[in-house]
């Protein structure tokens, strides 16, 4: 049988901490209503306190970084009615469930942020906060446009970032208002002016150059919710995003996030960061000439120690004119004796060679081969005699017998039995009587000899019935 599986075992601490991951991870940060309750505010700056409604509460601490942030000076009171961000967690040493506060403010601004978060939802499924919209900042802009408050101290900030590192870079300031009711409308209108120098080529309205600018700055210093709405309004945002050059927003503090935060193409922390981000360092540029002029002048130094010591080795190398005749001579000397040797070892070889063919040549001679050739050709001759004499007494034989055929049935064999050709004197063969007339010349061929008669009397033949 298999035993059972041995059950996982677990600290409490390791619970805890397991627990506490869990819900900061599922969670992350969440905006909360509530009441506050058991307000606790010890001497290390934190506050701690319970969240509550009708129908269940949850503890809640709030440490001095924070509470600094969140601009509260004074503890919140008990029964306050308040909206508070933060993440969820867990107090391992006593396995209490507790929020982490992140921010803290009065529940009567929690129109306006609810209003913010429908605002920012709408916009990112528009697709306006995408990645891929935002552009890489010039490394060396010809210019910098600064729309922000004539007299605030965002702009005094910017102006001295801007002379310590680019003095000789030109910066355009659009003079808007950065709070109240007249603000977004300003800002807006500021925008489209930018917009429009950009598109007439840098031009006012009466055809007078201004300084380029290939990079846009929109800032203003730190303040409240409702101090930094002016960039949180639609209006604004959607300006923001038809900027034809790439923009940075530092509206603000560093904990400080308004909508424009999340269209513009670089957020900064404060306006100074966003001047530091939008302007080169010159200052760093010297820096990095003097090493790489540093760099350069030593691999100049290096280059030129090398060539040094290669001269000086072709230097030693180099000798005089006469003791390379010199050399060349004897050189010259040492190839015509090898030329010499090569030469004669040729010549010995080829006519080693010329005598071993003219040997061979000997061997061969027609006068050594006569006797033998004479000697064959004898012995043809003799079979070529004996083969001929066979050949004719062969040929003999059979001319004798087809004579003696040929004799059987020859005319002359015929005559020589008592009959006899007649013919005319022209010789021709008669074979009827009718042929001939009476004192006609004939003449008749016999077995042996010929006779001439003449034709003195004709005898026709009877033809039979």
């Amino acid at each position: 049988m298999p035993s059972p599986q041995t059950p996982t075992v677990l600290t409490v601490s390791q619970l805890n901490g397991s627990v506490r991951e869990l819900l900061e991870f599922n969670y992350g940060r969440i905006w909360l209503r509530g009441e506050l309750s058991n307000v606790s505010a010890p001497s290390s700056g934190h506050l701690y306190f319970t969240l509550k409604d009708d129908q269940a509460q949850v503890r809640a601490a709030m440490f001095k970084g924070a509470r600094t942030a969140a601009k509260l000076q004074q503890p919140p009171q008990n029964g306050q009615q308040v909206l508070v961000r933060a993440r969820v967690s867990l107090y391992a040493p006593r396995g209490d469930y507790q929020l982490l506060v992140e921010h803290l403010e009065d529940a009567g601004r929690g129109a306006l942020q609810q209003a913010y978060e429908m605002l920012k939802a709408r916009l990112a499924a528009e697709g306006l906060f995408a990645p891929e919209r935002k552009r890489a900042l010039p490394v060396n802009p010809r210019g910098v446009a600064v729309l922000t408050s004539p007299s605030g101290a965002a702009v005094r900030d910017i102006l001295q970032v801007l002379r310590r590192r680019a003095p000789g870079m030109p910066v355009t300031v659009i003079p808007v208002p950065v709070q109240g009711a007249e603000a977004p409308p300003a800002i807006v209108a500021g925008l489209a002016l930018l917009k429009q120098l950009h598109d007439q080529g840098f031009q006012d309205a009466a055809g007078h150059a201004v300084p380029p600018f290939d990079v846009i700055i929109v800032a203003r210093g730190g303040g409240s919710l409702e101090d930094l709405w002016a960039f949180n309004e639609e209006a604004v945002v959607r300006a923001l995003a038809e900027m034809p050059v790439p923009v940075v927003s530092g509206v603000g503090h560093e904990i400080d996030f308004t909508i424009a935060d999340f269209v513009v193409d670089v957020r900064a922390p404060t306006p100074s960061a966003a001047a530091e981000l939008a302007s080169p360092d010159q200052q760093q540029w010297r820096e990095q000439v003097v090493l790489a002029q540093g760099r350069l002048l030593r691999a100049w130094q290096r280059e030129r120690q090398r060539h040094q010591l290669k001269l000086h080795n072709l230097q030693r190398r180099l000798r005089s004119p006469a003791r390379q005749l010199q050399d060349q001579r004897q050189r010259l000397d040492e190839l015509e004796l090898r030329l010499v040797r090569h030469i004669r070892q040729i010549v010995s070889q080829r006519r080693e060679r010329l005598q071993q063919r003219l040997l061979r040549l000997q061997a061969r001679h027609p006068a050594r081969q006569l006797p033998a050739l004479q000697q064959r050709l004898d012995a043809l001759a003799l079979r070529g005699q004996r083969a001929v004499q066979q050949q004719l007494q062969q040929h003999r034989r059979e001319l004798i017998g087809l004579v003696q055929r040929a004799h059987s049935v020859s005319p002359l064999a015929v005559l020589g039995r008592g009959y006899a050709i007649v013919s005319d004197e022209q010789g021709e063969v008669l074979r009827n009587a009718s042929d001939v007339a009476v004192g006609q010349n004939i003449r008749a061929r016999l077995g042996r000899g010929t006779i001439a008669a003449t034709v003195t009397a004709i005898h026709l033949a009877e033809s039979s019935s």
